[in-house]
């Protein structure tokens, strides 16, 4: 089996919800998360259409430990730790998908 990697030990054969869209009218930017299993430690991807501009990557604290994930503006995940660091723009994982 093949294993793609991309910075940071993050494995793209693990990915979760990288399915095409099923409805045409369903464009935009998409979080998936890419579990990591061996460290512990997930990741977040933003799944944006083929010929788009890569959405800005930003990320707000709800509360706490708590942070939301938006992709030009439009949240596509929530992260919600018990302990350890908040998510940086870094750690989110940008892939183009095809169409």
């Amino acid at each position: 089996m093949n294993t793609f990697r991309s910075g940071k030990g993050r494995r793209l054969d693990c990915a979760a919800s990288l399915m095409p869209r099923s409805d045409p009218s369903d464009e935009g930017p998409h979080g998936a998360l890419i579990p990591d299993t061996l460290h512990d430690r997930d990741q977040i991807a933003v799944v944006y259409d083929k010929g788009q501009t890569p959405p800005e990557i930003t990320i707000t604290k709800v509360s706490g430990t708590v942070h939301t994930v938006l992709a030009d503006g439009v949240a596509v995940a929530v992260v919600a730790r018990a302990t350890g660091p908040a998510p940086s723009v870094d750690d989110v994982l940008l892939i183009e998908r095809s169409t």
